[in-house]
């Protein structure tokens, strides 16, 4: 059967979600799970602009759809080859178009028949995230979509207020009820986390951060590296942070893993004047650990995005002598619009040392 001739021609994603009547949101999945505006995105598209946050050389991001009539949203998580400008492959996002088309026509949010899932189980565009994103995109749709959170929502409020509350109890009794947290379960905190801005939230999560163990912490971390959450938050979180970094001679070798989840904690915020202090502070040390630096190229990349401060960082990844590394992280790096001609400016740098130098002519020489 010929397909109508509108559906025939679509020639961007943008254009398959507005004729199909549906409402939608549009969420990167890459490096943070944020929103991703629909100018932007269809901007993207048509490749007029770089995909904003490249993960390994795609764009991966999702898309809740609906009908007014639905209150349930359907649900596209994707990944699409980008080129090395860090342009969306159009044959890929033709092909993404065809695939959908041929199985469900303009009417995407049809009862898709065993053939059509068939046919849309096997998109090699589709993409399945780590739990703690899905977790975290979960709770940002509804969020968006104004819907009620998790039943795990509750429990970890509760298990914050309670435990803030019995602070006037005996050190022995406080730390024994913090480590009370086996019935938390990780929706509840990205459903908590997600409603930072909301009642008391960002309270109550400032007073029990210092005390909260690292089974809870670590997801706590990962959900707040997506979220804009108050000055007070960010300044609890930036002290935490120092504190641990001011003892790293004295510390044990696993210490780097709770440096490394509070810096995830502050990824959202890697803009912030205070985060660019931290991270001048942290750079200016003898040696940074191979966990902090990747953590900073990866999620806080915004604060790399000063010459002054990139030259630092790479001059700190050279002390690990490890070519490979400087080499991926560098070409990471330059993939990232915001930060590329900055990485570029570095390399071109009159006053660049030796090493750097060095690393760089290893980068671009032939094999």
């Amino acid at each position: 059967m010929t397909q109508p001739t509108s559906i025939q021609n679509i020639a961007t994603i943008s254009e398959l979600l507005k004729l199909s009547g549906s409402q939608y949101r549009l969420y990167d999945m890459g490096r943070l799970v944020t929103k991703l505006s629909k100018e932007v995105f269809e901007k993207v598209e048509l490749n007029q602009l770089p995909y904003p946050t490249p993960t390994q050389g795609h764009a991966c991001f999702a898309i809740a759809f609906w009908q007014k009539k639905s209150a349930q949203p359907y649900l596209w998580i994707l990944k699409l080859p980008l080129d090395e400008r860090g342009l969306l492959n159009q044959g890929a996002r033709n092909h993404l178009i065809a695939i959908i088309v041929e199985a469900l026509g303009a009417d995407l949010t049809q009862q898709a028949s065993k053939k059509q899932e068939e046919l849309l189980s096997s998109n090699p565009y589709l993409f399945t995230p780590a739990q703690y994103k899905l977790a975290s995109l979960n709770s940002k749709i509804k969020v968006d979509l104004k819907q009620a959170p998790s039943e795990h929502f509750l429990v970890f409020k509760q298990y914050l207020i309670q435990n803030i509350s019995n602070m006037t109890a005996s050190d022995n009794k406080q730390i024994a009820a913090w480590q009370n947290w086996q019935h938390i379960g990780v929706q509840g905190i990205t459903d908590f986390i997600a409603r930072i801005n909301q009642d008391n939230h960002s309270e109550l999560l400032k007073a029990a951060l210092p005390y909260l163990p690292e089974q809870v912490l670590s997801p706590v971390c990962s959900a707040l590296e997506n979220e804009q959450y108050p000055i007070a938050l960010l300044e609890i979180l930036l002290s935490l942070l120092e504190a641990e970094l001011s003892t790293t001679s004295t510390k044990a070798a696993a210490q780097p893993i709770k440096t490394t989840q509070l810096l995830r904690a502050l990824a959202a915020s890697s803009n912030h004047p205070h985060m660019k202090v931290m991270v001048e502070q942290l750079l200016a040390k003898d040696k940074v650990s191979k966990e902090l630096l990747i953590t900073l190229s990866s999620r806080c990349w915004q604060v790399l995005a000063d010459k002054e401060i990139l030259m630092c960082y790479f001059e700190q990844l050279l002390k690990h002598n490890d070519l490979q590394l400087f080499s991926s992280i560098f070409k990471d790096l330059v993939s990232v619009p915001l930060v590329r001609h900055v990485a570029f400016a570095c390399i071109r740098c009159e006053n660049r040392s030796t090493e750097l130098a060095e690393a760089i002519g290893q980068l671009y020489s032939p094999r």
